[in-house]
């Protein structure tokens, strides 16, 4: 066929050029695998679109999905755009402030959703929602009709010569959907991103992957830009996609799967290498020191082949044989590529994963960005420790005087939903989005981000500090899971720190020391003493100006559920210094 041009051409590509592939998408259900085919995925697809136009939805009205990753999710997404309406995908862990904002600023006039929490916020906020005309469950809850009732709709009222002429007047530049923004500061945005945006990032991606990498594991929220184009890239390439049960399940269902490329954050890959760590404690002497050995080799793996000198990669082939293809039996995968994004990873962590045969590739962008700017590849230099790698092509990358990184090309969005005024505020009049992020290029040309511009701050005494980079540092210490830096117009930089409570246990356990509650173990003089070693540590690697002078240690983790973090695990930096106001403020006493 010919090459696509609107998101939904992937389900006739699919169909067309891998007919004889068994499993489109997968999830685990009551204990076993439920598959579905591309034939079945488009099928129900176009039954759910039968449905939709059924209930009047227009091209250009707004549909909104609320749910976790699962096969369903992706065949309303593509049931919603290939009738020309617009996906709204929601995370289903945001506020009823959140909901309340995004539906009625959205204007959406029918709304999907899963579970029951969801189902009873989206009721108390219905009535402040005038456009929404219906609610769907997925399954039945007894109150609204649910996805089994929309499908046998839709088989009830084909129009298979309406369906194809609504694809047929979708244009590439059409509106494909409207991603709102995790909201690290303000309001969620509306981003509108075309079919385009998105095509062409599959377009110029489709390299990445090798040919044979024929099985995706997914568990990140397809609410996110960054993993629901991942997951059209995995189609696009004939890829078979299973998805998670859920965060705690992941380890058991890599094993399972046996997959062949996933995309992480990097904090789930840190908890992933603190794990394989933590397996040496209990091994017999010889055995531990030979692990700890070979754990410490791959974390100085150099990743270009040229930089290896013989010896190290003598001693890796060694490490290999008795280290690294056990932990990658344990893991379980054949991984061509794990896709790291959404935050900066420790290059200790890139090197470590691509030593043991776990290949890290490094991802940036923005949701306005539909959302890659730059990624590794395997291009010379184009995958380094610490580094985004190459600019995608087709899209220009610039570092402004001030330090922040500018971008322009196909990938930049439509325009913030209703919001001319903040659209302008990101696009310039010559078309160069500005990323707030701040970063610079190396000698080979590949691009680092080292922070973001309205995170910087200065001290009383006219001295600039970039939180971002000592936080990066701290954090891979496995004492601290997350930790703001903190200072505006004081004398001096101090911090919030949210320890890492299962790594304390663990360390209260072997060294004869009570964990009573992540409140009162915070208190704990011990254990403070032990967090003020860590940070008088790692300070040795920062400028005077840099150093953390004083900490004080959160008494809880920071979740979803506390609103401290977003969906993809990045830490909410305003919201952070609200919640502990009273904590900053006693630093500076």
């Amino acid at each position: 066929m010919e090459e696509i041009s609107r998101l939904f051409d992937i389900l006739t590509r699919y169909e067309e050029k891998w007919p004889e592939q068994k499993v489109a998408l997968a999830a685990k259900r009551d204990g076993a695998w439920k598959t579905f085919s591309p034939k079945e995925y488009r099928t129900i697809t176009d039954n759910i679109s039968y449905a939709l136009m059924n209930l009047g939805i227009q091209p250009g009205d707004r549909v909104g999905l609320i749910s976790t990753n699962r096969p369903e999710w992706n065949m309303i997404d593509m049931a919603i755009m290939q009738i020309g309406a617009v996906t709204v995908p929601i995370y289903p862990t945001i506020s009823e402030a959140d909901y309340r904002h995004i539906i009625s600023h959205s204007g959406m006039r029918i709304v999907i959703l899963e579970g029951a929490e969801v189902m009873n916020k989206i009721k108390a906020i219905r009535s402040d929602c005038p456009a929404l005309e219906r609610i769907y469950t997925f399954i039945d809850r007894q109150e609204f009709p649910y996805l089994d009732q929309l499908i046998a709709l839709g088989e009830a009222n084909q129009q298979p010569d309406e369906l194809q002429r609504r694809r047929d007047a979708v244009k590439p530049e059409d509106c494909s959907t409207i991603m709102y923004t995790s909201g690290t500061t303000g309001a969620p945005k509306g981003v509108m991103l075309s079919h385009s945006n998105i095509v062409n990032q599959l377009l110029n991606l489709r390299q990445t992957p090798a040919p044979w990498s024929k099985r995706a594991f997914s568990f990140l929220p397809l609410c996110h830009a960054y993993e629901r184009m991942l997951v059209f890239l995995y189609q696009y390439l004939g890829m078979s996609v299973y998805y998670a049960q859920n965060l705690g399940t992941i380890a058991e269902n890599i094993k399972e799967v046996n997959p062949t490329m996933m995309s992480a954050v990097p904090r789930v890959l840190e908890k992933f290498s603190d794990k394989i760590w933590s397996t040496s404690k209990n091994m017999k002497p010889i055995p531990k020191a030979i692990f700890r050995w070979a754990f410490r080799l791959a974390e100085q793996y150099r990743i270009q082949d040229s930089e290896r000198t013989w010896w190290y990669n003598f001693r890796h082939k060694i490490a290999d044989k008795l280290i690294y293809s056990k932990i990658r039996k344990g893991i379980g995968g054949n991984f061509d590529i794990i896709v790291s994004g959404a935050a900066s990873i420790q290059p200790r962590l890139a090197s470590f994963f691509s030593a043991i045969g776990m290949p890290v590739f490094e991802g940036y962008g923005a949701t306005e960005t539909s959302p890659v700017i730059a990624v590794s590849s395997r291009l010379p230099y184009a995958r380094e420790a610490g580094t985004v790698g190459f600019p995608l092509p087709g899209v220009e990358v610039k570092v402004a005087e001030n330090g922040e990184v500018l971008c322009r090309g196909h990938n930049v969005m439509m325009g913030y939903y209703k919001d001319e005024e903040r659209t302008r505020e990101v696009i310039d009049e010559e078309g160069w989005f500005h990323t707030g992020d701040l970063g610079r290029w190396t000698e080979h040309n590949q691009l680092v981000i080292t922070g973001r511009l309205k995170s910087l701050f200065k001290t009383s005494f006219g001295k600039y500090v970039n939180p971002q980079m000592i936080e990066e540092k701290f954090c891979e210490s496995p004492f601290i899971e997350n930790m703001v830096v903190v200072g505006e117009n004081r004398k001096f930089a101090a911090a919030i720190i949210s320890p890492d409570f299962e790594f304390l246990k663990s360390w209260c356990q072997r060294h004869d020391v009570e964990f009573t509650t992540p409140e009162e173990i915070v208190k704990n003089d011990v254990i403070v003493k032990r967090f003020a070693r860590v940070v008088d540590e790692y300070n040795q690697l920062f400028g005077e100006t840099e150093k953390v002078k004083k900490f004080e240690l959160a008494p809880e983790s920071w979740t979803m559920k506390n609103g401290l973090i977003t969906p993809t695990l990045k830490v909410k930096r305003h919201v952070v210094q609200v919640y502990y106001k009273d904590m900053i403020e006693r630093l500076f006493q």
